[in-house]
């Protein structure tokens, strides 16, 4: 009976080790194939699917796969953040390296790759603008701050002139962008671990709207007012938009500027993080950013 049944579970086992191999899996698929299945997903997608097992796995890596999600001209986006551009690094390497945070002219800026999207984001530090009377103790302080992704934010304590200016010149990929300024209505700390803010600098912001302006090198402009409010919360204040064509291949000039030069009466109290450069497509997500 042992015996029986011994040789009846052998040859349903090699029935099946033979089905097995007459059926073939994704495992059997190609590695072209599968590369070709790769390209049409985004990278999020590619690197869960690159643990289904070895075919994906390589293919994953596949230079083909990976150049489709780099923006245009990445070779001059590697070469203005790193002075250079690595000539043995494959594409899905040059991939992981842009889709991190990347610090750039003396830690002023921060740009990366969008994960999902593969648009291009861009950070400009207050220490990056050029800010009038910041050198001046009685109006300016650089404050540390763990809610800047540079450490660190300027902060008003009163002043007539306000005006803050900068500018860029970056190989934008093509696309709409929009720039922000991120600011915040009194002195933010903490006591005991809890986040407080001291309010009782803020004065002027309610009297005349402050002016928003974005130029760039082909001609565009955009400019609006709005009145600066909401203490104790960080804001991005909407300066403009403009756009980045296809067939330029080169970088962007970009100038910015915020103002409220009004000096009937002074204005204080506010803290400025950074301007922020971000596709149009996601601006959405600075609520939270």
């Amino acid at each position: 009976m042992g015996s029986g049944f011994s040789l009846f579970t052998n040859g349903s086992s090699s029935s099946s080790r033979e089905r097995d191999l007459l059926t073939p899996g994704l495992g059997d698929l190609p590695e072209s194939c599968v590369a070709s299945i790769l390209e049409n997903l985004d990278p999020v997608e590619i690197c869960r699917f690159s643990k289904l097992n070895r075919a994906f796995h390589s293919a994953s890596w596949a230079d083909v796969v990976w150049e489709s999600k780099l923006p245009q001209d990445y070779r001059l986006i590697l070469e203005k953040i790193i002075g250079g551009f690595p000539e043995k690094l494959r594409k899905r390497d040059i991939y992981n390296f842009l889709s991190r945070v990347n610090s750039f002219d003396q830690g002023t800026k921060k740009a990366w790759v969008d994960k999902r999207t593969s648009d291009l984001c861009l950070y400009i530090s207050a220490k990056g603008l050029s800010i009038t009377g910041i050198d001046d103790r009685r109006y300016w302080n650089q404050i540390p701050s763990d809610e800047s992704r540079f450490g660190s934010v300027a902060y008003l304590q009163q002043i007539w002139w306000f005006q803050v200016d900068g500018e860029i010149d970056f190989p934008f990929p093509a696309g709409t962008y929009s720039v922000f300024f991120r600011l915040h209505l009194g002195k933010p700390g903490k006591r005991f671990g809890w986040k407080v803010c001291n309010t009782e600098q803020i004065h002027g912001w309610n009297i005349k709207p402050a002016r928003f302006q974005i130029w760039t090198e082909d001609g565009q402009h955009s400019s609006s007012q709005c009145m600066l409010t909401g203490s104790g919360s960080w804001n991005h204040y909407h300066a403009g938009d403009f756009v980045v064509g296809k067939s330029k291949s080169s970088s962007t000039k970009l100038k910015f500027s915020m103002t409220q030069i009004d000096c009937t009466h002074t204005k204080g109290g506010l803290c400025v993080d950074s301007v922020i450069v971000y596709p149009s497509s996601c601006k959405d997500r600075l609520r939270r950013v």
